[in-house]
């Protein structure tokens, strides 16, 4: 940990965080300057008329069930298509019952039915492919798209590139990277995470409150701590570590002292209405907090359902504890997921920010065609279905088809590197674009010749 507000001492381990970083007091020279965003703009690597986009990805962590909720088999025999009807939609499709919000604005989005991926059937391994396009093989960790598009583009305002509500996601199983980090494009990429539930009362952001060892010096803090950094820390400043101390310093700092960064995550300024229709539930606050932040210039805002499929009600309905039974999903989960993302849409769409906000709904894989003898569903990365609206996406359309169990894809296979292509093309991201990848050596943003889902956009 760096403190230097402590009798002038200082000592650093790997475990520094941001509001250690704050300890340090202020270096208001520091900026985080953005060499990278100048030079893919002068490489014509981004497109400048899509600079407002943004993103908000919602991660159904845990996998819902394509059968009972966005791929209904009704002609199917019982132990394949489960309780639940298709009702009609505002779109060209159908949905299930337990998704009335879903059907209100399905003229705004639409569905891929025909996703998949070849990694094993375990939830890290998903997390990785979906998130990233690639699998993590030969100890590489490849950047979650944020991190791509907060390197290439850089922060809009004191906020953040990239944001994680209501934090990172804790354990699958497979105890492997969960995909929502830099990567190989460094710490400096890692997202900023939430850390708190905004459903609750109590409600603040912890790293946008001050260390309580500042309270006496904040007067003439610059003097002082200026004064000590530079009689104190010239070993540390010749080190490779330096620049990403003084980047995360300046970002947390910089978030710290914005007016603007309080105002976009305070939530009592919202109607009690507008709150209640989202849901005052973790799931819906976020989703609301997704658009305030989105609104206030965050580039990418990462939504996670749940935290972990372990000893939590989620999508991971294998029908027994601690997992969630059908009858879980259909009476909790179902509804808070619809009536939070239906809001969210909506609110997007009567603010005019949809046009530029993709909103993208996806999962680690799907679950098994045929019940299990629990009364579940288990994991199944062979066919799933995965949801997107706004940013240039056409509404109320079904892209792709399964097969008549909804076992594969029987149409217009969509793998997640097209996923993370059709989210890049919407903000407007060069996919030949190169990034810094392992070594130094020049990494394609997506593999040749993968293009973007361009059903959606037509």
């Amino acid at each position: 940990m760096l403190n230097l507000t402590s009798r002038g001492r200082a000592h650093t381990c790997d475990g520094t965080t941001r509001r250690d970083f704050l300890q340090a007091g202020t270096l208001g020279a520091i900026g985080l300057g953005l060499p990278q965003l100048l030079a893919a703009k002068e490489a014509g690597l981004t497109d400048e008329s899509k600079d407002n986009r943004s993103c908000i990805m919602i991660f159904n962590l845990g996998a819902p069930s394509q059968l009972d909720t966005f791929d209904m088999k009704p002609r199917a025999p019982a132990e394949i298509r489960g309780p639940f009807q298709p009702i009609a939609t505002a779109g060209d499709f159908q949905v299930s019952e337990i998704l009335p919000g879903h059907a209100r604005v399905a003229d705004k989005f639409s569905i891929v039915r025909s996703c998949y991926h070849e990694a094993a059937a375990v939830h890290d391994a998903g997390w990785q492919m979906m998130q990233t396009g690639r699998q993590f093989v030969g100890g590489v960790n490849y950047p979650h798209a944020g991190a791509v598009l907060q390197y290439l583009k850089g922060r809009r305002t004191d906020l953040p590139a990239h944001v994680v509500l209501p934090e990172t996601m804790g354990r699958g199983g497979g105890n492997l990277p969960n995909g929502q980090a830099g990567g190989f494009l460094g710490k400096a990429y890692d997202p900023f995470a939430l850390m708190a539930d905004p459903s609750q009362p109590n409600f603040k952001v912890p790293d946008l409150l001050p260390p309580d060892s500042l309270g006496d010096v904040r007067i003439d803090r610059r003097r002082r701590m200026r004064a000590a950094i530079e009689g104190k820390m010239q070993a540390l400043e010749a080190t490779e570590s330096a620049a990403l101390l003084d980047k995360n310093f300046a970002a947390a700092y910089r978030l710290m002292n914005s007016p603007q960064a309080r105002s976009a995550f305070d939530l009592a300024k919202e109607p009690a209405a507008v709150r209640e229709k989202y849901g005052m539930n973790r799931f819906g606050q976020c989703c609301l907090l997704a658009r305030r932040l989105v609104e206030a210039g965050v580039r990418f805002v990462t939504v996670n359902t749940f935290l972990t499929v372990f000893n939590e009600v989620t999508w991971d309905i294998h029908g027994s504890k601690p997992f969630t039974t059908i009858e879980g999903m259909k009476n909790i989960v179902a509804p808070m997921y619809d009536q939070g993302y239906a809001a969210l849409i909506e609110d997007l769409a009567d603010r005019g920010l949809l046009d530029d906000t993709m909103v993208c709904g996806l999962a680690e894989f799907g679950r098994t065609p045929k019940v299990n003898p629990a009364g579940g569903r288990d994991h199944w990365p062979q066919c799933f279905s995965c949801t997107f609206a706004g940013g240039g996406v056409q509404g109320g359309r079904a892209i792709g088809a399964s097969d008549p169990i909804g076992g594969v894809p029987a149409d217009r296979p969509a793998p997640p590197s097209e996923i993370i292509a059709t989210i890049f093309h919407s903000l407007g991201l060069d996919l030949h674009a190169e990034l810094p990848g392992p070594g130094g050596r020049p990494f394609p943003l997506v593999d040749f010749g993968t293009r973007e889902i361009r059903e959606l956009f037509n």
